[in-house]
């Protein structure tokens, strides 16, 4: 008798949750015919970068070519802003398809990956696809516990992925501590330190680490950054990494051939030249914390303190609930239980407009008792 698909599939494939994107307003608005706002994937509220769209106009007309498979101009101009080689330059469908790429070819089954109990689930996910053992290890004020990953570091450990701010805390840790963990990950083993930088733009709190003064030339660092956020482009699916070219040598071996368009290689120069549209849109999430800040502080709800654009908050009842009572009063936000954290849900910072509007539906939400 022949095997359904269903049984064909790998144990560790069949095990996983997949990723849960936010819904779109779209959806919301028709379901439920109101005006929704859309809180939930840590967008750019001040939408892409000007000189990014106008990149994009003028490459559509190339449309009809495949781009270049190496992305040679991209990775040459984040080269020298990175202070690096171009080889030390790797281009990615966003930076999730290279924390999937790192899992497939470090990993396989018998190896460990660290990563901490509430963060990004790409991080898992990967680690379990590719077979290993997942280790993960709880947070210390909601973010990354350096100290405890270095405790859970075993001869099998291949890969430690961290994220710094952490998604979905916003949490950090400093240069300080970062600079000690590496060196004792460095004399403990041969792990690839994978350090997801995607919300670096918006931190504010000196000490932050300069984690990219070693990319490139640390062996066993691998530092990622997306021109989702600050630069606006999301729906671009482009991001990079910065590490050790002999690495990107076998990475480049299972990428997708032409994983980025030409339209997003133009839109992320483009980008790179706009320091106007992320310095403005830094300060748009900055005042955006301070007015929800004050908000949540009047309506007693807790949260964690945020460098990113982002605030999670801790509302000691059914995360769930909360978000689908907030849907229905048409505001999007993501809970946090398949990160995770059952109690908690996730507000991206919006306009101040919508900001208010999040405000006004929470309190309407934490006026019913809970279930």
């Amino acid at each position: 008798m022949t095997d359904s698909l269903h049984d064909l599939v790998p144990q560790c494939i069949r095990e996983l949750s997949p990723y849960l994107p936010g819904k779109p307003v779209e959806e919301v608005e028709r379901e439920l015919r109101i005006h929704a706002i859309k809180l939930a994937s840590n967008e750019n509220p001040l939408g892409p970068s000007p000189l990014a769209m106008e990149a994009v106009r003028h490459a559509l007309k190339d449309a009809n070519r495949y781009p270049d498979g190496g992305g040679f101009y991209l990775r040459e101009k984040l080269a020298g802003k990175h202070g690096v080689s171009p080889d030390a330059i790797f281009l990615g469908e966003g930076s999730s398809e290279l924390i999937d790429l790192v899992a497939r070819i470090l990993l396989r089954p018998g190896d460990e990956g660290l990563t901490g109990e509430v963060t990004f689930p790409l991080y898992w996910i990967a680690i379990r696809a590719a077979g290993a053992r997942l280790v993960r290890v709880p947070m210390k004020n909601w973010a990354f516990d350096l100290e405890a990953l270095t405790r859970g570091i075993t001869p099998n450990t291949r890969v430690i992925y961290l994220a710094n701010p952490n998604n979905p805390t916003g949490a950090i840790f400093t240069q300080q501590e970062f600079d000690a963990f590496y060196r004792r990950v460095t004399d403990a083993s041969r792990a690839l330190i994978v350090l997801d930088e995607a919300y670096v733009d918006f931190v504010q709190t000196p000490g932050f680490p300069n984690a990219m003064a070693l990319a490139g030339r640390a062996p066993n660092l691998l530092v990622l950054r997306t021109f989702s956020k600050s630069h606006g482009l999301a729906g671009m699916r482009i991001g990079y990494g910065v590490g050790p070219a002999e690495l990107f040598v076998e990475m480049n071996k299972l990428r997708t051939p032409f994983n980025t368009s030409g339209v997003a290689q133009a839109a992320a120069m483009a980008a790179l030249d706009d320091a106007e549209h992320v310095r403005r849109s830094r300060e748009l999430v900055h005042y955006g914390m301070s007015q929800l800040r004050a908000g949540l502080d009047a309506l007693g709800v807790r949260y964690a303190e945020s460098q990113a654009n982002f605030l999670f908050l801790e509302l000691g009842r059914s995360g769930n609930e909360v978000a689908s009572a907030l849907l229905r009063l048409g505001v999007i936000v993501r809970p946090m239980d398949w990160m995770g954290a059952p109690n908690a849900i996730r507000v991206s910072v919006g306009t101040r407009e919508e900001n208010a509007k999040f405000l006004a539906a929470l309190a309407q939400v934490q006026a019913v008792p809970a279930k």
